[in-house]
């Protein structure tokens, strides 16, 4: 039997999902990615479900993709593992029942991206939010897709080039956390904000993600399409190879010389 890497639940119209892989920090493979999908389109095709809340078992939400899963690829190869991993991004922009993310602990890559792709994001005051895939040869340009439409051109630069974390006070501030709580308080004031919501009218909630998301969804699965093409092709070369080796040794990575 395989192991249930993604656990959901239902509290009356509110669909609960956890990210259960806690001995790997929640980091993604397929197995895992298809099983988050899966999950999220239950929820969706539920009638009985209004809203769905997310959040990750043991100490972190999610640190991005397992480095494991990246060896020596074609680009090719590394593009259809990529479709597969990223699916959710699409799942969670094409869902009409409203997300919420609740986040402890580090949410990096795409955790991060995981995060911010959710309706709305309430993050415990210890959280660490970051795009770190550059500190390994890596990019972050599937979290780039919904970063963008909070952060814009400049900021979403910033995090992704530099692969520099931030606290979740400062995510706040920048509109990638709509709320920052107590940690001990975390389960319940996400609970709380999904209770609030489902208690409006579904109609008003659904044509509502809708019509927002119009707003400037119309080139969004187009881009995070090309931006997994760009990371499958970076996923394919000997900086890739050599900062995932580097990192999983613990030493320093040695870049190709352009």
């Amino acid at each position: 039997m395989s192991q249930k890497l993604i656990l959901s639940s239902k509290e009356g119209a509110i669909g609960r999902i956890t990210l259960n892989r806690p001995e790997g920090m929640n980091t993604f493979t397929v197995p895992f990615a298809k099983q988050l999908d899966e999950a999220l389109w239950d929820m969706e095709n539920d009638p009985e479900i209004r809203v769905v809340v997310i959040n990750g078992a043991g100490k972190n939400f999610c640190t991005g993709i397992s480095l494991d899963q990246f060896p020596r690829r074609t680009q090719s190869e590394a593009r259809e593992f990529l479709y597969q991993i990223d699916a959710f991004y699409h799942t969670l922009a094409r869902m009409k029942t409203v997300t919420i993310a609740a986040v402890h602990g580090y949410a990096l890559a795409n955790g991060a991206g995981l995060a911010f792709g959710c309706d709305l994001t309430v993050a415990a005051d210890t959280a660490t939010f970051g795009t770190t895939a550059i500190n390994v040869g890596l990019i972050c340009l599937g979290p780039a897709a919904p970063m963008m439409r909070s952060l814009g051109l400049k900021k979403t630069l910033e995090m992704v080039l530099t692969g520099d974390m931030i606290g979740a006070a400062d995510a706040e501030k920048l509109g990638l956390v709509n709320r920052v709580v107590a940690e001990a308080d975390l389960e319940s004031e996400a609970m709380k904000l999904a209770q609030k919501l489902v208690a409006k009218s579904p109609l008003a909630l659904q044509i509502g993600k809708e019509g927002i998301n119009r707003l400037h969804d119309t080139p969004y699965h187009q881009g995070l399409d090309v931006m997994d093409d760009l990371f499958a092709t970076l996923a394919s070369t000997e900086d890739a190879v050599e900062g995932v080796n580097a990192f999983l040794a613990k030493r320093k990575p040695e870049w190709k010389k352009r």
